[in-house]
């Protein structure tokens, strides 16, 4: 697989999804999923791959803030302190997700997908993504544009492209 592939924006999630395949494939590995925003769509785009059960593991729908405490054990103080939409809940989220499954990889998006619930600090568009990769853990906020479904559907293609990345040891295209 080449680097230019990685970096390309234009790929879609069924695309994406089959680079994550063909990588954690390769390593032996299982993934895992910690989804609010996107209620499961991470986790759908991979396994509607057939034979995704060879290297998908579990995934975590984690809407209510309840839910990021029981399933993934996210300390309901950290919500309170930054809100569930923050870096350090996606985290955290991605941390949980590899403590309740047996997962080497994970990812996590915790986002404000719109079209209500945004604040000038955190308006709509906003996803904060924590990734784990074999005991690595990293963090990012992106800000997508567009209604509900754009805001979702950018955040599934951004999740598995920067899952792909880094994976492959890619680091991502600057903005």
């Amino acid at each position: 697989m080449s680097k230019d592939l990685l970096l390309k924006s234009e790929l879609l999630a069924p695309e994406l999804a089959g680079l994550v395949a063909d990588l954690m494939l390769k390593k032996g590995w299982l993934l895992a999923t910690a989804e609010s925003c996107t209620g499961g769509l991470i986790s759908a785009a991979c396994t509607d791959l057939a034979g995704s059960s060879n290297w998908f593991e579990r995934g975590f729908v984690t809407y209510s803030n309840e839910a990021k405490t029981e399933m993934l054990g996210v300390d309901a103080a950290l919500i309170t302190a930054h809100g569930a939409v923050s870096e350090e809940v996606a985290r955290a989220m991605v941390q949980g997700a590899i403590q309740h499954s047996r997962a080497r990889v994970a990812v996590a998006v915790t986002g404000v997908a719109g079209p209500t619930g945004g604040s000038r600090a955190k308006p709509v568009g906003t996803v904060w993504f924590g990734f784990m990769v074999d005991g690595h853990l990293s963090s990012e906020m992106q800000r997508f544009s567009g209604d509900r479904a754009a805001v979702r559907t950018a955040t599934v293609q951004h999740a598995l492209q920067r899952l792909a990345q880094l994976l492959a040891g890619t680091p991502p295209a600057s903005n």
